[in-house]
Formats: C-alpha cells, structure tokens, sequence
C-alpha cells in the first residue's frame, strides 16, 4: 500500500511534529564527552521534594493495580489547597492532556482558535487535530498582544489560549489588560490561561485567574507539577475551571490517564511547604546573575518571569548552539520559535549558569 492509498486525515498534514533533543547519553557518546548539562526543557534543576521521592516510591509497589481514575484524593487535596470544589479540578498527564480534552470537548471542524506567536507548540496542534483554523496573533516587543487577539474573536472563535507568563518569550500580560480583553467578550469563546509558570512570577500586577473563573466566566487555569514542582517526567498537571466546564472535558478524558505513581508523588509535593520556597530562591539568584551577564556582554534579552530567559545572540543562533553543544551545554535554539538570533536557556544551578556564561562568552568572543 502507498502512501496515497492510507487514509489519512488531511488537516494532519498541516501539522509539526514536536522536535525533542537527543537524550543525554547519546549527545555524550556522539560528541566523545561527558558532564553534559541541560538548560533546554525549562526543568527545575533542584529536582522533586523528598516527600514526593518517599511517596514515589511507596506508589511503585501498587503498580500492578490500575490507578485512581478519577484522582479522587489528589483533586480534593488540590482544591482545599487553591480553595474550590473537587468538581471544579481535572487532572491529565500534564497541563497537554488538558489542552487535548479541550480540543476534543468545544472544538468542531472548521472553528477557530488565537494564539499569540510565538506559542506553545500543542496550541496549533490542537487546532489542526481537530480540524480547525489556527489564529497566530504576532507578539509586540515580545509580549502578547491582547488587543489584536480580541480583534480577530469572531463567530467561528472556540478557544483562545493566552501562555502566561509565555512560554518561549517569558514576559507576562497584567491583570488590568486580562481584564479588558475578557470584557465585552462573546459567550461561545473559552479563555484558557496557561499559567504553567505562574508559581516563578514576582509581579504584583499578574492576573488572579481563580477569580474569573468564581465570577462564573468561560476561563479555565492551566497549571502543571512539571516545572516548579519538578515532576516533568512524571506528566502531570490540571485545570480549573467552574463544575460545567469541568463536566464537559470528563467526558473525553480517557481512563486511568494519571499513573498512581504520578498521583502519589502530586500529592506529596503540595504537602511540602518549602518546595516552591527553595526553587523560587534558587531560580531568582540564577535569573539575576543571568540577566546581569547578558548586560554586560550587551546581549539584549526578555526580562522573564519565568525559569527561563531568551536572549538575542545578535547572529544566528543555531551555530552558536551547536558550540554550546560541543562543550558540554545544551540550550534551545530559538530556530524553532522563528526566532532566529536568539536562544532559550533555562535557569539551572549556580554552576551550570557560570558554565553556560563562560562557553557563551567563548564562543562570541566577549
């Protein structure tokens, strides 16, 4: 059979597939060195709280059992924790699989979906799974413009996903422009926020999401363990959003999609009070020396609220990062965000940022 005869949906052909980095070990065995770090994937270099490495493995011995389906202990311990209802939580394998029940709960052929771009890559590929028209706003001096996404809301809007702070940029919009954009706002439009970085902001100014959504609007919160939290490679995140909405994405979650393993160590880290504490200190001191180096070396960058900077390299950035790559430090190329010049590094460990400074500076000359 060729490749004309499978059946293939058409709208699928529109889309990317995810480009990950090759895993450590290899990068390692094709370069011939080793003591690689990776400041590429915005993960938080302390690593989980002890209490969910406890609780991980206390889960693994009930692996032969199918988990928790409805996560029923963590969805009440995440809703006294953010002060909702258990109705009003629903958890997926990472903040993804929530935008991926969103497509499949509100989305029909030939709907539209905004998006600020540069965006998160499962925007776009939710719109196309579904058939649907993807609406790319581009940024102003990097961040998302709200009013030239509420300029293209038309009848055919679904969902309007706002990345806040945004993810690869780091800036973040303010409460008072959310609140503009989502006056006046038709009924049949869904604002998600994804606030995957939303423990890391500093400013007094960020949108208080939950109160949207106890006012009763269409808002859901995107919130994830995968950052902060550092349960990445456990995938695992949730939403909040009023009992009706929440309602409609239950009907297309699949089952048994968060392992009891992911659900055990979720729920330990919300009983952990320094670990947001610890990985907020850490990441503020790695951003200020960052941020103070790129001044120096005349490096113009996105002030970040976020784990992570972009910085203009001032020439093109793959080259650069495949230096980076050879002496041992691996960033993200802002190629893929069609940002050319710059990189995206995320803000490790003391060490690991000197070492990501020294190799920069060794490579551009300055």
């Amino acid at each position: 059979m060729t490749e004309e005869q499978l059946p293939i949906r058409q709208t699928i052909k529109s889309i990317t597939p995810y480009q990950p980095g090759k895993p450590i070990e290899e990068v390692e065995r094709e370069l011939g060195i080793s003591n690689i770090i990776k400041l590429a994937s915005n993960e938080n270099p302390l690593g989980p709280s002890p209490l969910a490495i406890e609780a991980m493995k206390e889960a693994v011995e009930q692996t032969r059992l199918y988990p928790d389906n409805d996560c029923f202990y963590l969805r009440r311990e995440l809703a006294e924790f953010l002060g909702f209802s258990p109705e009003e939580v629903i958890v997926g394998r990472g903040s993804d699989e929530v935008i991926h029940m969103l497509g499949l709960a509100f989305l029909n052929p030939g709907d539209e979906v905004i998006m600020a771009k540069p965006q998160f890559t499962l925007y776009d590929f939710t719109a196309y799974v579904m058939d649907c028209r993807p609406v790319l706003v581009p940024m102003r001096n990097f961040v998302t413009d709200l009013p030239a996404m509420k300029a293209k809301v038309n009848e055919r809007t679904k969902l309007v996903f706002i990345a806040n702070p945004n993810n690869p940029t780091g800036s973040m919009v303010t409460a008072a422009e959310v609140d503009e954009f989502l006056s006046g706002l038709p009924a049949h439009v869904m604002v998600v926020l994804d606030e995957a970085y939303c423990e890391y902001v500093d400013r007094e100014d960020y949108p208080r999401s939950f109160d949207y959504i106890r006012e009763g609007r269409n808002v859901i919160s995107l919130r994830t363990f995968s950052k902060i939290y550092s349960l990445a490679g456990l995938r695992i995140g949730y939403g909040i959003a009023r009992k009706e909405i929440i309602g409609w994405l239950n009907q297309v979650r699949e089952q048994f999609n968060v392992s009891n393993v992911s659900q055990a160590a979720a729920r330990a880290s919300l009983r952990d009070p320094d670990q947001v504490k610890r990985a907020r200190q850490v990441n503020d001191e790695g951003k200020q020396y960052l941020c103070a180096q790129f001044e120096q070396m005349r490096l113009s960058y996105v002030p970040t609220q976020t784990n992570f900077v972009l910085v203009d390299v001032g020439r093109e950035s793959q080259p650069v990062f495949a230096e980076l790559l050879k002496r041992g430090v691996i960033v993200r190329p802002g190629g893929i965000f069609e940002l050319p010049t710059h990189l995206r590094v995320t803000i490790g460990l003391p060490e690991e940022n000197r070492r990501f400074i020294l190799a920069l500076r060794e490579i551009l000359g300055s």
